[in-house]
């Protein structure tokens, strides 16, 4: 099935392997392209978690496969140490060939500036309208529609209402969030958006590196077993309910409260929390020890029943549709 996407992306089947920290791993963001989807690269998981080099981690994802590769980059300026890294990076990604960039926070039109200099195609992550309008006074070509059912930091609406927001910008719209089946997949495409972005899914994959104990856990999980936690960024992040959870709570304390009110010392507040849940997130790939792990899950988890190959994700889906 063609769509804006499929012809923009190159891609057979109009469907993502959303960029994850920490489970993008080499392995998974290809197997996730041969297939005939796209397979987007999460640059600080490829660096940080599996500890390539970056242009030789992106060389070695081309020997697994040379079909089209996405580059998420987030941009929300905490640093400008971190901007300069990003900006390195996406001149790396063009000069190795990536043409399709999907930019989360702050303002892409630097980023689309490079991109469309060489003929690619930018996508912005929003939740809502106001945010959509940024990105395309931005320059970007298409939208990621990140929705209340998605994992990590999900929005607050509905694919439907979403939709129904971004629609008149006239752009294709990418729904994510909540998608964990063929049949949610084929509904989707249907109601009129161009393509679905997969997380939670693609983590239970056999290519994808998360610990087996994550993967059961999604297997396991029901949607009302999803909830939202303030102590993994500052901000509410989607995580699998489980004895971690249940101990720490969700909400932040009173002091990190406190941090994250101020204009000055929130990005302090957000800083330690993204520290050390990167700590924990890192550990939660390998360790088998699952006292201290947040797993981040959206409510995909309720059609999601084995663990299986990403390939096999791929084909399920395609064949739903028309």
């Amino acid at each position: 099935m063609q769509t804006v996407f499929t012809r923009q992306a190159n891609v057979a089947v109009p469907l993502i392997c959303g960029p994850m920290y920490p489970c993008s791993n080499p392995e998974l963001v290809a197997a996730a392209s041969e297939a005939g989807a796209l397979g987007v690269i999460q640059p600080l998981s490829l660096t940080y978690v599996h500890g390539y080099e970056f242009r030789a981690g992106l060389r070695h994802i081309r020997t697994l496969t040379t079909r089209p590769l996405g580059f998420n980059a987030l941009i929300e300026a905490s640093s400008r140490k971190y901007l300069e890294r990003m900006s390195r990076w996406i001149d790396i990604a063009l000069e190795e060939g990536v043409r399709f960039f999907i930019t989360s926070l702050g303002n892409p039109r630097w980023v689309c500036d490079r991109v469309h200099a060489v003929g690619g195609v930018v996508y912005h992550d929003v939740t809502e309208a106001r945010w959509a309008r940024k990105g395309l006074d931005g320059g970007v070509d298409g939208l990621i529609a990140v929705n209340a059912n998605a994992g990590g930091h999900a929005g607050s609406l509905g694919p439907e209402a979403l939709l129904d927001e971004l629609r008149p910008f006239g752009v294709p719209v990418v729904a994510a969030g909540g998608v964990g089946t063929p049949q949610d997949f084929a509904r989707l495409i249907n109601m009129g958006y161009a393509a679905v972005q997969l997380g939670t899914r693609f983590i239970a994959t056999t290519e994808c590196s998360a610990s087996a104990a994550y993967k059961q856990a999604i297997v396991d999980a029901a949607a009302d077993d999803i909830v939202l936690t303030e102590r993994l960024s500052g901000v509410p992040v989607a995580v699998i309910r489980n004895a971690h959870v249940e101990r720490l709570g969700t909400r932040a304390g009173p002091v990190a409260r406190w941090m994250l009110r101020g204009r000055r010392t929130k990005h302090w507040m957000r800083m330690i929390y993204t520290l050390r849940s990167f700590r924990s997130l890192k550990k939660s790939l390998s360790s088998s020890d699952t006292s201290a792990d947040y797993w981040q899950a959206g409510k995909s988890v309720q059609g999601i029943e084995s663990v299986v190959p990403a390939a096999q994700v791929v084909r399920s889906f395609a064949a739903a549709l028309p």
